[in-house]
């Protein structure tokens, strides 16, 4: 009886950490609310809402002053949205920490080199640019010791010279919506750093990323919904959304063949570890 007793406790008290998400679609929609309400009801009780803008900064940033505790920030400026304004852009990121509440990390920033134009000047240019405004968000990150979103694709080995460039402590640094296989982890954990897995972890002809979540281990495991984007089987191909870890908790739990709620206690301390939260 006693440790049925236990049992009960650790279910009642299992709570997911939702690392990266994003949620300005939904309050635009008038929905966020119901969202928020779905993700309580399946054990969602923190989110990181990732910047990628200075229009969703100030969004998020009011979030987490109205749910303290419950939704965290980041800023950056996403590689995809780098223009000839990023300069202008990027300098204004310091101001977010002057004051209460803070964001947690810096991102998501990195390469994009999968939508680039189509004309190889404009895409060298644009490729410059990226590299230039991740460098630079880099620096201010190694320079406040904050962590590190990275958004990398079609970019990995880019991404890594530009991160040992900045000097910045590997440990700081997650490459969320990890999509690459065991070298690429190994070449994280060499250095320290971690990856994050979304939910094309659950898709069918993913064995190679599920080798490297296997790879790197439960210890340094970091989830994420990457929401409204990537749904995880068995919803794949509708709008993603933080109540939707579950089930790439539970696809988790059973690839890592632990059960759910010690699945949710380690990713959401690793998670809690990584803020610094």
């Amino acid at each position: 009886m006693a440790m049925m007793a236990i049992f009960f406790v650790l279910v009642e008290e299992m709570s997911w950490f939702d690392s990266h998400c994003h949620l300005n679609g939904f309050l635009e929609k008038g929905i966020l609310e119901e969202v928020l309400v779905r993700a309580s009801e399946h054990k969602v009780t923190r989110m990181t809402a990732v910047g990628t803008d200075p229009d969703d900064w100030s969004v998020y940033r009011s979030l987490a002053g109205s749910y303290p505790d419950r939704i965290f920030y980041s800023a950056g400026l996403h590689p995809s949205y780098v223009n000839s304004e990023w300069l202008t852009q990027v300098t204004a990121l310091p101001q977010l920490w002057t004051s209460e509440p803070r964001p947690i990390a810096v991102g998501e920033i990195g390469l994009d080199y999968f939508r680039l134009p189509k004309n190889a000047a404009d895409a060298e240019l644009a490729m410059e640019r990226q590299r230039q405004a991740f460098s630079h968000q880099l620096s201010f990150a190694r320079e406040r010791n904050l962590p590190v979103i990275v958004h990398s694709r079609n970019a990995f080995e880019d991404c890594l010279v530009l991160i040992e460039k900045s000097g910045i402590d590997w440990k700081k640094i997650v490459f969320h919506c990890f999509s690459e296989g065991i070298s690429q982890v190994e070449k994280l954990m060499e250095r320290g750093a971690l990856a994050s897995f979304t939910g094309i972890l659950t898709f069918r002809k993913n064995d190679n990323l599920r080798e490297a979540a296997l790879r790197q281990g439960l210890e340094n495991l970091m989830i994420e919904t990457d929401s409204p984007y990537l749904a995880p089987e068995p919803i794949r191909g509708k709008i993603n959304e933080p109540a939707f870890l579950k089930h790439l908790g539970q696809f988790a739990s059973q690839l890592f063949e632990v059960p759910e709620d010690y699945l949710a206690e380690r990713t959401f301390e690793r998670t809690c570890d990584f803020y610094g939260v």
